[in-house]
């Protein structure tokens, strides 16, 4: 469309708007079919009766259901290395590094915070019921929402020589030091599980990935909270792709307003345009000037005007057209009059 542009920086703000708009919204319909899904689940308690109730289920497999048990490992638990006395079935070491970074355009130091290394390790668990029936819990470091308790933190300090922090000024990176933390998940956690329930051969309980594709879950939180953790995080990219949306929106208005005013200008100009033709139409041809009384000034334009020395002004029913009655010369000291 002519006159209908979008500037470069334009452009690349509703690119990223509409991409934002539409990650977004994705995330927003993949958390809401997580939502649907645990509100649809059914909750079931560790007992007796799960066996009873998957032996009549086709397959002998529930989709997609809800526990909660306490964690018992399978075999040898795992134990801290710093404390004895901390025993559970999953551990993760980590150390971070923390340091300080120049900032050039807040002209000031920021923090920030780096993953030097990191172990993971676990050993088989079952999660038991009040009546000591046993579920085995199969990958669950693919579960979300597995929190696990801080058993050690340290943080080592680093020590800086005065040419170290010369040196920092240069680079424009400080180290702090390094932070050691081990997470544990301990034995008699209470945990919630959401994934897939399945009686095997041998008889044996275990919760698994749901092969349809739904989220696995394995939190301490219990399932109320779950639910509203996931209601929040729907919530918040509904707001992030509804007001991505709006500001691609506000681009497409602004570009649309500013071609409007660009039409409404070429109008004008057209107006103008005719209205400069209609009044060049009017001027008498050159050959009927004999005919007109000349004027005495300049002998080649018709009269148009008469100086008065009384200062009034003395109209005629003659409409004389502006482009002859601005061709009048005008002295100091009279008044020029239209004919």
């Amino acid at each position: 469309m002519e006159g209908f542009s979008v500037t470069i920086s334009e452009a690349a703000c509703l690119g990223v708007s509409l991409a934002l708009s539409g990650f977004s919204f994705y995330l927003y319909k993949k958390s809401r079919t997580t939502i649907d899904k645990l509100n649809n689940a059914p909750r079931l308690t560790i007992d007796k009766k799960l066996k009873d109730i998957l032996k009549v289920t086709p397959g002998a497999c529930l989709r997609y259901v809800v526990i909660e048990g306490g964690v018992k490992p399978s075999g040898k638990p795992l134990i801290s290395w710093y404390n004895k006395e901390n025993v559970g079935v999953l551990r993760r070491f980590m150390v971070k590094e923390h340091r300080l970074l120049w900032n050039g355009f807040l002209r000031t130091w920021t923090d920030n915070e780096r993953l030097l290394h990191e172990n993971i390790e676990a050993v088989p668990f079952l999660l038991v019921g009040l009546d000591n029936t046993k579920i085995r819990v199969l990958s669950p470091l693919q579960a979300a929402g597995l929190d696990m308790e801080v058993t050690y933190e340290k943080f080592h300090q680093v020590s800086h020589s005065l040419g170290d922090l010369m040196g920092q000024y240069f680079t424009g990176e400080k180290p702090k030091g390094q932070l050691e933390i081990e997470e544990m998940l301990k034995v008699g956690t209470n945990l919630t599980g959401v994934g897939e329930l399945n009686l095997d051969t041998d008889g044996t309980l275990s919760l698994r990935p749901p092969s349809n594709g739904s989220q696995y879950f394995l939190t301490p939180a219990d399932f109320d909270t779950l639910q509203g953790e996931n209601e929040d995080i729907a919530f918040w990219w509904k707001v992030l792709a509804i007001t991505s949306a709006l500001a691609g929106a506000a681009i497409i208005f602004w570009a649309g307003l500013r071609y409007y005013r660009h039409l409404k200008a070429l109008r004008e100009q057209e107006r103008e345009r005719r209205e400069f033709n209609r009044l060049q139409n009017n001027v008498p041809d050159q050959d009927n000037l004999q005919d007109v009384a000349m004027c005495v000034i300049c002998l080649s334009q018709p009269r148009n005007c008469v100086l008065l020395d009384c200062g009034h002004l003395q109209h005629r029913s003659l409409k004389v057209p502006p482009q002859l009655l601005s061709q009048a010369e005008v002295w100091t000291d009279w008044t020029i009059a239209p004919l």
